[in-house]
């Protein structure tokens, strides 16, 4: 195995902290759409946030292919928990990367999940498309004055902090959006209704309105005008994330299918003598190994500051398609019973629905691979 001892030992930590205590708490959560204070706040003494933070910032200080082992076995546990590490890994990577020292002082908190955080990019009108952002930041002294509205924050009913992509120079286009970061308590700042989701229900989702808000100067992370291109140099990782997320969830159902294979009988014999059934199962696991490899190969060139886009894409494309198709596999395998809630198959197959959308669609996976493709060629 290529893993190190180290990454090893995380990989069986999380994977011990998933069979323990967060897929036992996964219906339940799922039905009642509650945000796991205490669950997190478990993960937080474990360590499990904020995977790539140096240690003389408070972090663990491990790479990008720690962070997708880490990812995949929270997500094997319950995919809205490893939703939370997959959020807290971009905040902390835009404040050890941009922040000021006043700034970076906020990490241990955020990593102890005493300051709950939201990243606010989305709105009606900028989805996949960022550069159709209306939120406004003008300048007022040497403040700000923050107008607009984000919609499908992650965190949004419970954060405490937003970190707000802006427009600041409306003539600009991508070149004139900064990030700020937001007191969502503060006076102007509006919660949306928590949205009711399909799948990943514990992970609390709303909308957020800026009226007049008043930022200090100390609000602006990094340099003005460069939040789009903050925002972009994350997206690697971030794809890398949602990816191991969606091997995650794919695991936890060839895991439940092949268990209940072994168990159903049908015609005196169980399912899993039966040919078509051994070909369901068989599938799963090959596309599964793959998106993982995919993965972990994309992971490990951003670790070796390698070009990672193209790997990025297609480990986040690959693994969404695969996590969709081969939990409806599980299903299959369940029969009816994997149509009735209450059945892990039957949560597992609407989580992983939204791997094909989150951090990009895998449209626009496509057609970033393609542009790599004719940029740089097949082996590029």
């Amino acid at each position: 195995m290529y893993l190190t001892e180290t990454q090893e030992q995380v990989r069986d930590m999380t994977r011990a902290f998933a069979d323990e205590v967060i897929r036992p708490a996964a219906e339940a959560l799922d039905r009642d759409e509650r945000f796991p204070s205490e669950i997190y706040d478990q993960m937080a003494e474990l360590g499990l946030f904020g995977i790539g933070v140096p240690e003389e910032l408070g972090g663990p200080g491990f790479d990008t292919l720690t962070y997708a082992v880490v990812m995949e076995e929270l997500a094997r546990g319950y995919a809205s928990v490893a939703d939370q590490c997959g959020l807290l890994e971009l905040i902390s990577t835009l404040l050890v990367r941009h922040g000021t020292e006043a700034q970076r002082r906020m990490l241990p908190e955020v990593l102890a999940m005493k300051r709950k955080v939201a990243y606010c990019i989305t709105e009606p009108e900028a989805g996949t498309d960022v550069s159709g952002i209306r939120t406004t930041a003008v300048r007022d002294g040497d403040g700000w004055v923050l107008n607009g509205g984000k919609i499908w924050i992650h965190n949004a009913p419970v954060a405490d902090t937003g970190f707000v992509l802006a427009r600041t120079d409306k003539e600009a286009g991508n070149r004139g959006m900064s990030i700020f970061i937001v007191d969502l308590h503060a006076a102007g700042v509006e919660r949306g209704p928590k949205e009711h989701k399909m799948g990943q229900r514990a992970s609390q989702v709303g909308a957020l309105n800026f009226t007049d808000v008043r930022l200090g100067p100390d609000a602006l992370l990094g340099e003005q005008n460069r939040g789009f291109h903050m925002m972009m140099s994350v997206l690697d990782k971030g794809r890398v994330g949602i990816a191991s997320l969606a091997v995650g969830i794919g695991q936890a159902g060839l895991e439940a299918a092949l268990e209940y294979a072994g168990t159903r009988k049908q015609f005196g014999k169980a399912i899993a003598e039966f040919q078509g059934v051994q070909w369901l199962l068989a599938d799963m696991a090959k596309d599964i190994e793959a998106a993982r490899l995919l993965v972990h190969s994309a992971a490990t060139k951003i670790d070796r500051g390698r070009d990672a886009t193209k790997a990025c894409s297609m480990a986040k494309c690959f693994a969404g398609d695969m996590a969709v198709a081969r939990t409806a596999d599980a299903v299959q395998v369940f029969g009816g019973s994997g149509y009735i809630r209450g059945f892990e198959v039957e949560r597992l197959y609407r989580d992983a629905k939204i791997t094909q959308i989150y951090e990009g669609t895998n449209q626009i996976q496509r057609m970033i691979i393609a542009r790599e493709l004719l940029k740089k060629g097949a082996r590029g």
